[in-house]
C-alpha cells in the first residue's frame, strides 16, 4: 500500500467503510446527541462497517495518501452527512413549533439545555423535541436509518460519482419543510391562543382601564396549557408524519 505502510487490507477497508457510517451518525439525530459518548459512536460505526463489508463488496483505494483517496473520503463524508442532515431538518420542526407556542403563551423566555445538542433552547420546544425522539425510537427509525446507510453502498458505491446536484437541491428544498411542519404542529394550540388574543383585544377596547398584563398573561398561559393537553394526541400523530417524511426523503436521497 502507499508509502510501504504495513496496514492490513481488511482493516483499511473497514476504516474506509466507517467514514460514511460515522459521518451519518455525526449528523443524524439521536446518534449525534451529546449524551452518546464518542467511543460508543466509533464502536457502532465499526460494527455497521463490518456488516457492510459482508453485505456489499467494498473496494477501498489502494494508495492511502493519494489525491484520489482523499477525494473518495470526501465523497463518503458527503453521502453520510447528507443522510443524517435530512433527518436533522425534520427534527427541527418541534423547535419551530415550541418557539411559536411559547411566544404566544408568554413563556418564550423559559429555556433549558437541549440533551440532543447541549445548547439552551425553549423549554416547550425541548419537550416536543424529546417527544419526537421517543416516537422516532418507538417506530424503529434508528434501524431504518442504519438500513439506509447499508443500502446506500449499493446505490452509491465508493468511488462512484458524488451526489448529483439535483439531489443536493432536494436537501435545500426540504429545508422549508421544517418551517412548514413546525407551523402545522403549532396550529392547534396557536389557533386557540389567537382566539384568546382577539378576545383580550376586544376587552381592552371595551374596558380601557383593564390591566392587560394582569389578565392576558395568566389567561394565555392557562389556555396554552389546556390546549397542549387536549392537542397532544393530535400533535403526536403529526410527529409520526414528520418522521415518515424525513425517512422517505433520506431514502429518496440515496435510492433516487
Amino acid at each position: 500500500m502507499g508509502f510501504g505502510l504495513a496496514i492490513e487490507p481488511q482493516l483499511w477497508t473497514l476504516l474506509f467503510c466507517m467514514v460514511r457510517v460515522g459521518a451519518a451518525f455525526v449528523a443524524a439525530p439521536v446518534f449525534s446527541a451529546v449524551a452518546v459518548p464518542l467511543p460508543v459512536r466509533i464502536t457502532l460505526a465499526g460494527a455497521i462497517g463490518v456488516l457492510v463489508m459482508n453485505v456489499t463488496p467494498i473496494h477501498a483505494p489502494e494508495h492511502i495518501f493519494a489525491i484520489t483517496t482523499f477525494l473518495a473520503i470526501a465523497a463518503e463524508l458527503l453521502v453520510g452527512l447528507a443522510l443524517g442532515f435530512v433527518l436533522q431538518i425534520a427534527f427541527a420542526a418541534p423547535l419551530v413549533a415550541g418557539e411559536l407556542i411559547g411566544a404566544s403563551m408568554g413563556i418564550g423566555f423559559a429555556n433549558q439545555i437541549d440533551p440532543q445538542h447541549g445548547t439552551s433552547t425553549p423549554a416547550l420546544g425541548n419537550f416536543l423535541s424529546i417527544l419526537l425522539t421517543l416516537l422516532f425510537l418507538s417506530v424503529d427509525g434508528h434501524l431504518v436509518l442504519v438500513d439506509l446507510v447499508v443500502r446506500s453502498y449499493e446505490a452509491l458505491p465508493p468511488g462512484a460519482e458524488w451526489l448529483a446536484p439535483a439531489r443536493l437541491m432536494n436537501i435545500a428544498m426540504f429545508g422549508g419543510y421544517a418551517m412548514l411542519a413546525g407551523l402545522l404542529l403549532a396550529l392547534p394550540v396557536g389557533f386557540l391562543l389567537l382566539c384568546l388574543n382577539l378576545v383580550v383585544g376586544m376587552l381592552s377596547r371595551s374596558a380601557p382601564a383593564l390591566n392587560l398584563f394582569a389578565v392576558g398573561l395568566p389567561a394565555s398561559l392557562a389556555v396554552g396549557v389546556i390546549a397542549l393537553f387536549i392537542a397532544l394526541p393530535v400533535m403526536g400523530d403529526y410527529m409520526q408524519v414528520i418522521i415518515r417524511e424525513g425517512l422517505d426523503m433520506a431514502a429518496k436521497l440515496v435510492l433516487g
